[in-house]
């Protein structure tokens, strides 16, 4: 069955005195909850009639008619169909209609009790006429024209006219719509058309309503206030990672700009690395200037519960959760915090630093779970930006250190090249005298070997020098390290440099050792080669007519060792540079002088192998130089 005359013509024919107003969907929806609230609300039991344009638009309210159905057992709700739509709900009637019916384009509400009535009987208008105004927060295109009254004759005349409708779309309920309009749609002696009481309870629950649609309204603006700022410091965050990979710059940006977003007394972001104690803070965000900054100050990490709790959980955790200190309270106190905040920036399951927020008010309001969220998810961007940070900082470094090789290629080419041919080329020169001369006197033969011996000894050198320090540096040293006499190990390393040959006079060497040095713990053979290195090195840029001192002193748990001479210097500039492989001050003056440029290099990795260290200080130019280096005593 499908009818096409409009229950609002059919209503205004039989009662021409009404008018029909204009109501957007937005007044119906208030108007038609407002309705039901009131049913829910009393103590009547009413006949309800609900008019949905299609089954979708009834499923929203589906919940609410099982209520009002449980409340009166004369509940109709009338729908077209868009899948299957069952009528067996036991709680009240469904009737199902044709898309073709007139009622495909209304929308109605009728509720009759003893005491109230009240009707809404609309249709939706298509397209929207030009001399009426559109507000930009109605949506024009679901207009309606129709009736809203409390008069009861008004409400029972459309109520007959639906209860008509809906025995013609279901025939088997002719007996319960009878029943229907024999107790609701029969005026009443001594009960007015129009019910003052009703209305007044009516507007209540509009008002009701309307307040809770305006709550709604605010929770979701705020809602989306909160979005906003939350995208707009994800936006600054990340603005500031595209301006700088420094992990500082994005700190800093970082703490200052989700102090603000969350409102927070103090936001501090720090990095961490594995089993530190204590670090240093460097960003931070105040919101009270007169309060006490922590920029610059040491902040302890071993022995903070909260941070204690977040390294072994991997989760944000609060004040409330963990037992503070006496210890922490005073300085809790000292500081004015009253709640407190830690989360972790984690990076696949490493902890890369922490986020702290701050409150200094009396009563703080418990961290909310959307301050939470916010915080966790700036944490997840700052850790990915670190990450990038490092990645970037290693890869320079990687840079560097090819570069560095590239440069270690070159000076070896170039020194195994001077440092080997040469000697090489004398060594061949030699033997081929000896191999082509036989009436060679006696004494120019041993000459010839002489130098050939020399040469062959500079070679071996250089190439033990080399396989030292690459078992150095590749760590395959096995270090046995033992009490020790300092004194001793110097008289083995001035035996050794005095067994070699040198073509010209050495300076004169002079010891000067307190006799009360405690012992050092080392590995003798490597220290006598510490010893051996530095000396051969002064001893190269010195002439008979400079002095070599060798000195120690006793410093906490440290003997301090000191090779001094009075020959050439170092300009201050190159200090730290005489540690580096291969290095020549002067490439004139390293093949006057001789040697590889590898014996200092291979000092600082013996020295740093016992975890001691080595420097140089020279004032200059024919000023004298003074190595020194460290060695753990007992």
């Amino acid at each position: 069955m499908s009818n096409q005359e409009s229950v609002l013509s059919e209503l205004l024919r039989q009662m021409p005195q009404l008018r029909s107003h204009l109501y957007f969907k937005s007044s119906l929806t208030a108007l038609s909850h407002a309705m039901e609230d009131r049913v829910l609300a009393g103590t009547d039991r009413p006949l309800l009639i609900a008019s949905f344009q299609q089954e979708k638009f009834y499923r929203q309210e589906a919940h609410r008619y099982r209520r009002l159905g449980e409340i009166s057992d004369q509940v109709y709700v009338v729908a077209a169909p868009d899948t299957e739509f069952s009528d067996l709900i036991e709680e009240y009637e469904l009737v199902p209609f044709q898309q073709s019916d007139a009622l495909a384009n209304e929308w109605h509400l009728i509720a009759i009790g003893a005491q109230s009535a009240a009707c809404l009987i609309c249709r939706e208008k298509v397209g929207t006429p030009s001399d009426v105004p559109v507000l930009p927060e109605i949506d024009p295109s679901r207009r309606f024209e129709g009736i809203w009254t409390f008069d009861r004759q008004v409400t029972i005349a459309a109520a007959h006219i639906l209860l008509d409708r809906i025995q013609g779309y279901r025939p088997e309920l002719a007996a319960k719509i009878a029943l229907a309009k024999q107790e609701y749609l029969v005026a009443v002696p001594g009960i007015p058309n129009d019910h003052s009481a009703s209305a007044d309870a009516f507007v209540q629950r509009l008002v009701t309503y309307l307040q809770a649609r305006q709550y709604k309204l605010l929770k979701a603006y705020r809602s989306i206030e909160e979005k906003e700022e939350r995208e707009r410091l994800v936006n600054s965050i990340t603005g500031a990672i595209r301006r700088s990979l420094n992990s500082a710059d994005i700190l800093h940006v970082a703490a200052l700009e989700l102090g603000k977003a969350t409102k927070v007394s103090r936001c501090l972001i720090y990095q961490y690395r594995q089993d530190e104690r204590t670090t240093t803070i460097a960003h931070e965000y105040l919101a009270d200037r007169q309060a006490t900054s922590l920029v610059g100050k040491s902040w302890s990490l071993a022995d903070n519960p909260i941070f204690k709790a977040v390294v072994k959980t991997h989760e944000s955790t609060s004040l409330a959760e963990v037992n503070i200190t006496k210890t922490w309270q005073r300085t809790l106190d000292k500081l004015g915090i009253t709640d407190w905040l830690i989360v972790p920036v984690l990076h696949q399951d490493r902890i890369l630093g922490t986020i702290e927020l701050h409150q200094h008010q009396i009563n703080p309001l418990p961290w909310s779970d959307d301050t939470i969220t916010l915080v966790e998810a700036i944490a997840t961007q700052i850790g990915s930006t670190l990450i990038q940070a490092e990645s970037y900082t290693n890869l320079e470094y990687l840079n560097q250190q090819l570069e560095a090789l590239d440069r270690t290629r070159a000076n070896l080419v170039a020194i195994t090249g001077h440092e080997l041919r040469t000697p090489l080329s004398t060594i061949q020169v030699c033997l081929e005298s000896l191999a082509t001369e036989p009436d060679m006197s006696l004494e120019l033969r041993q000459v010839m070997l002489n130098t050939a011996l020399g040469d062959a000894e500079r070679m071996r050198k250089l190439v033990q020098d080399f396989l030292t320090l690459s078992q150095l540096e590749s760590g395959r040293i096995q270090w046995h390290p033992e009490p020790l006499s300092l004194e001793e190990c110097i008289d083995l390393a001035l035996s050794g440099l005095n067994s070699r040959r040198y073509d010209r006079d050495l300076p004169k060497i002079i010891v000067n050792i307190p006799a009360n040095l405690p012992f050092v713990r080392a590995d003798g053979e490597w220290l006598v080669e510490v010893l051996t290195k530095l000396l051969d090195n002064a001893c190269k840029f010195t002439t008979g007519k400079d002095r070599i001192g060798i000195e120690a002193y006793n410093v906490e748990s440290m003997l301090e060792v000191v090779v001094a001479d009075t020959g050439r210097g170092i300009a201050p500039e190159l200090l730290q540079m005489v540690f580096e492989r291969f290095y020549q001050a002067e490439g004139s003056l390293r093949r006057t002088a001789g040697g590889t440029g590898l014996g200092l290099a291979i000092c600082r990795q013996i020295v740093n192998g016992w975890g001691g260290e080595i420097w140089a200080e020279s004032a200059g130019k024919d000023s004298g130089s003074r190595f020194h280096f460290t060695v753990p005593s007992i």
